[in-house]
């Protein structure tokens, strides 16, 4: 009944009609060749052409995959997996109860059974409406021991699932109750690039949390050499995902530390050279991350990060990498006048005065910030003020962005103060900018004074002090 169909196979419309009331009837049979026949037919057919079916279609398949034959669940299977491309069809083959019969596939013992059963919760594992579904169906705990499958087509799709399930904190949670993490980090050595891609973009989102940053820690002590060797991947997307996990994961301090201990700065110095943009994203975000604790400024110094970081504040075509490389600089410049003085003389003030007044909003405010905390530095005070860094603040302490305003006011504050003054100190940088640009420093301290936020009162204010103390030189 079914093969005049099959022999007018390219004009058929097998997904309605009397083709699909054909592999229905042959599906529900109790005869298993029949059944293998609907089977096979629906693989073929899905293979062939993929949309969008109605419960018509599915309640067939998944009856099928209830099958006690292999050779039935395997066809069923992948002509689910198939269907499972189309978005509506995800939600409706969870909600027509898909994922019970999945599971017990996952559980058969016949790996081709076991690979289209995953491959198939992979696909619907990536609409947003089933991952709670999944999570809470028992999927987690079969998934997580397929991962660990010897057949590398498994494995493959059985970590591609638990990656689909990481985007959200109530299930990366499940996925870290049915032992993922262990898994995940031994296929990190994994031969292969899609498994080692998976797993380092899974344990990436699960170190978004800083309860599962402790659980890491407490647990995996090799994870962070892992990660900075696949810094060094052939494959740019697993280099990628590697400095974006060790970025979470230096969220931590206990994290920062280890990464120089584990000499991640030169992999993550050799993409901050990177001509890939995300490359150069991921590890700029990841230093800067690591630069945060003071035991790390000398280090990155060391390791010859100035350059770079000071070459990045130009980066006109991703402001999120100016705010990283100028945001490392000033975690850089904080705790050490030898330090201050070192990234002045790589450039970094210059290039910041030179680009400050045309750059987006977010970066103006890092690079304002990281000038204030140079100006702290009575050494450097000078050469900073006879670069003309002032004509550059002053316009800012206008800026529509009160965090720009601050910082500018800040920067200006600490260059008109110093702990020890002297005969020989230089004030006339401040007589020149009194008027102009922009109505000069009479005009800003006016402003601040007649704010009604205390902090820039007492900004201007103090800065007034600081001018008044230096007796007019």
């Amino acid at each position: 009944m079914f093969r005049p169909f099959l022999e007018n196979r390219t004009t058929t419309n097998f997904f309605s009609g009397s083709p699909l009331s054909a592999l229905t009837i042959l599906s529900f049979s109790e005869n298993v060749d029949l059944q293998r026949s609907a089977a096979l037919a629906f693989a073929e057919i899905t293979e062939k052409e993929v949309r969008q079916v109605g419960r018509d279609t599915l309640d067939p398949i998944l009856f099928l995959l209830s099958s006690h034959d292999t050779e039935v669940q395997r066809a069923a299977s992948a002509a689910l997996g198939n269907l499972a491309v189309n978005t509506e069809n995800k939600i409706l083959i969870v909600k027509l109860g898909g994922l019970e019969p999945l599971i017990r596939q996952m559980l058969s013992p016949n790996v081709e059974v076991q690979c289209n059963a995953v491959g198939c919760v992979t696909n619907l594992a990536t609409h947003d409406e089933n991952k709670t579904m999944i999570a809470k169906s028992g999927a987690l705990v079969p998934l997580t021991r397929l991962a660990r499958s010897k057949d590398m087509r498994v494995q493959r799709n059985a970590t591609g699932a638990l990656l689909n399930m990481t985007h959200s904190d109530e299930n990366r949670q499940q996925l870290v109750n049915a032992g993922a993490i262990p898994v995940l980090v031994g296929l990190l050595n994994s031969p292969d690039t899609d498994v080692q891609y998976y797993c380092t973009t899974a344990l990436s989102n699960i170190a978004v949390d800083a309860a599962n940053r402790k659980k890491l820690a407490s647990s995996e002590p090799k994870l962070v050499q892992s990660l900075v060797a696949l810094m060094d991947s052939p494959s740019l997307k697993v280099q990628c995902q590697a400095a974006l996990a060790l970025r979470n994961l230096a969220s931590d301090e206990k994290y920062q530390l280890e990464i120089v201990k584990a000499d991640g700065l030169q992999p993550l110095l050799r993409l901050l050279h990177s001509t890939f943009l995300p490359l150069i994203l991921s590890s700029a975000a990841c230093v800067r991350n690591v630069s945060i604790h003071p035991l790390n400024e000398a280090p990155i110094i060391e390791a010859g990060y100035l350059g770079p970081l000071v070459d990045l504040l130009s980066f006109e075509e991703n402001e999120e990498v100016q705010c990283h490389a100028i945001s490392t600089l000033r975690n850089l410049a904080a705790s050490s006048e030898k330090n201050k003085g070192q990234i002045v003389a790589a450039g970094a003030a210059q290039k910041i005065k030179d680009l400050v007044l045309s750059v987006p909003v977010n970066v103006q405010s890092e690079m304002t910030a990281c000038v204030a905390v140079l100006a702290l530095s009575d050494e450097l005070k000078p050469q900073l003020l006879e670069m003309g860094i002032c004509e550059v603040l002053i316009p800012l302490t206008n800026s529509p962005s009160v965090e720009v305003q601050g910082n500018s006011a800040a920067a200006l504050g600490n260059l008109s103060s110093k702990e020890e003054r002297s005969s020989l100190d230089d004030y006339s940088a401040f007589n020149e900018v009194w008027d102009k640009p922009e109505g000069g420093l009479h005009a800003y301290l006016f402003r601040f004074l007649s704010s009604t936020d205390a902090t820039f009162q007492h900004i201007a204010v103090w800065t007034i002090v600081q001018l008044l103390e230096s007796r007019g030189r």
